[in-house]
């Protein structure tokens, strides 16, 4: 029996969903909880836990499950009746999250705690670099003057990104940021850095970018010919379909065993990592997403990462 986690409307659980066809799936998502919903830990007091689900007069013993896909989920939204919102909902997320990190089964890419570890990208720098992957110097830093520093020691090609998310909102409006390079421009606002930290790194020549997506023990490799663009030539998150050819990549093995080897020291059974591969050829470390999006790049070249992922989670019924 196998337990999805998710958002309404995520086309890429609908398509591992299609190739776990046969097999026992519940997709939920805790927002639905505990409007629509009922979420319960019981411990009867002989040394058992009973964990349940309960929705549409169905009840779900969750201690049953032999995988849990944590996709993602939304967080418990109480009624629009009820009073004190916030701690409503505070409660009914602690309730859910202790709920699926208690559960014996599987769990894809990981435990919440582990996949919020994992997302660090100082950690995860950290544990590139001890598996020595080449990474770009980089600093992370709140100091306006270390940042100068570097960025003149670099003669100015060093590019910005946040240090975790890079989306946020603020006054009602959604945000978004991405690496980018900075601007002569951008050294006015310097000061500013006090307030924030920020990841700082040498700009690294490209030839093609590369997403490398690790399920269980597989590893599907795909170049993004990011500089063909000038909406990718920084970022091949600003993907140009029209104007930006995808394809396989043949991954030195020992960048293969090192983007393994990353996934499970990590924790995780799931990875998308982001390299650069240099016009002489070298693979440099830029990050790995715990739970990144996957349905493109398959699409795009070619490679079958949905039904990898439906075979590691019909997995967990032989672990």
């Amino acid at each position: 029996m196998i337990l999805v986690l998710t958002s309404a409307g995520d086309e890429h659980a609908e398509r591992v969903v299609e190739a776990l066809a046969g097999a026992d799936v519940t997709v939920f998502d805790p927002a639905d909880f505990p409007v629509s919903a009922t979420l319960e830990i019981g411990l009867p007091g002989d040394g058992s836990t009973l964990r349940t689900l309960g929705r549409d007069g169905r009840r779900l013993v969750l201690d049953e499950l032999t995988a849990i896909w944590y996709r993602r989920p939304g967080n418990p939204v109480a009624h629009p009746r009820t009073l004190a919102r916030d701690h409503v909902e505070e409660e009914c997320r602690i309730l859910a999250e202790s709920l699926w990190d208690g559960l014996g089964c599987l769990k894809v890419p990981a435990s919440r705690p582990v996949i919020d570890r994992a997302a660090r990208k100082p950690y995860q720098l950290d544990i590139a670099r001890r598996l020595g992957f080449e990474l770009p110097e980089t600093l992370v830093t709140n100091d306006p003057e270390s940042f100068l520093d570097f960025y003149h020691r670099h003669e100015g090609r060093v590019i910005t990104k946040p240090v975790h998310g890079n989306q946020w909102e603020a006054a009602g409006e959604r945000f978004g940021r991405f690496a980018a390079p900075v601007t002569p421009a951008d050294l006015g606002h310097a000061d500013a850095l006090r307030l924030c930290p920020v990841i700082v790194q040498a700009y690294v020549p490209k030839r093609v970018e590369v997403r490398v997506t690790v399920v269980g023990g597989e590893l599907f490799s795909a170049e993004i010919h990011s500089q063909v663009s000038n909406h990718t030539r920084h970022d091949w998150r600003h993907y140009d379909p029209g104007a930006t050819p995808v394809l396989p990549h043949d991954l030195p093995g020992e960048v293969a065993r090192r983007c393994l080897e990353l996934v499970r020291r990590l924790g995780l059974s799931y990875g998308a990592i982001d390299l650069i591969v240099t016009p002489d050829g070298r693979h440099v470390f830029l990050e790995i997403n715990p739970n990144g999006q996957f349905l493109w790049i398959e699409e795009a070249a070619g490679l079958p990462i949905s039904a990898a992922i439906g075979d590691l989670l019909k997995s967990g019924a032989t672990r």
